[in-house]
């Protein structure tokens, strides 16, 4: 009978080694996760400053080009939101075409957009066509005038977005190309403020997008 005291005392202390070995673990996993979230969050802000500095690069050089060739102000950069826009002057009336001027414009655009690309294997160039909310009266089917056939403003947006597109391609690769991406959007995205039947929304946006 004396000797169970001792016993208890054994398993007593071997339970205490056990809570300890555990409550160490749990110490150690609960650091190893905080460690793990700070190199995460560390790496989310250099990726993030990495996609910043190439966006800002490309922005600056347009910025700068913009503000010397002339026929420019076809073409409004907007810095903080990252995107050109090509103002309706940039199509004939009621066409997909291109205006000689514009492409002038737009050439001038092309390289540094080309560049962006080229550098930055995550980039994407997303070209959106729009337009006022006035209607098609009639279907449009003569392609070598008008560049496109279309009998409503969606595909006509469309069609904007696919020339634009076009020429911003230039010389770059099937590859590289394909990360241009067009889309029509009508008369359903007015620019806010202004009256859905204003010229203001003829217009293709250029958006700089990294991944």
């Amino acid at each position: 009978m004396k000797d169970k005291p001792s016993e208890w005392i054994a398993i007593s202390d071997l339970m205490a080694g056990v809570m300890a070995v555990v409550m160490l673990l749990l110490v150690v996993s609960v650091l190893q996760k905080g460690i793990s979230e700070l190199r995460y969050k560390e790496e989310l802000v250099r990726l993030n400053s990495t996609k910043n500095d190439s966006i800002t690069k490309v922005t600056s050089a347009l910025q700068a080009m913009l503000g010397k060739k002339s026929g420019n102000d076809l073409i409004v950069l907007d810095l903080p939101a990252r995107r050109l826009t090509l103002r309706d002057g940039v199509f004939e009336r009621g066409s997909a075409c291109l205006t000689s001027e514009a492409r002038a414009a737009v050439a001038n655009a092309q390289g540094h957009l080309a560049n962006f690309l080229l550098e930055n294997p995550r980039a994407r160039i997303l070209v959106e066509g729009y337009t006022d909310n006035a209607p098609v009266k009639s279907p449009v089917t003569d392609y070598q005038r008008f560049c496109t056939v279309y009998d409503d403003n969606f595909t006509l947006s469309a069609a904007r977005a696919r020339e634009a597109r076009r020429a911003l391609i230039g010389t770059l690769d099937t590859a590289t190309a394909q990360r241009i991406v067009v889309a029509g959007y009508g008369d359903s995205r007015p620019l806010p403020g202004v009256n859905p039947a204003d010229a203001r929304n003829r217009r293709v946006e250029v958006q700089l997008v990294m991944d």
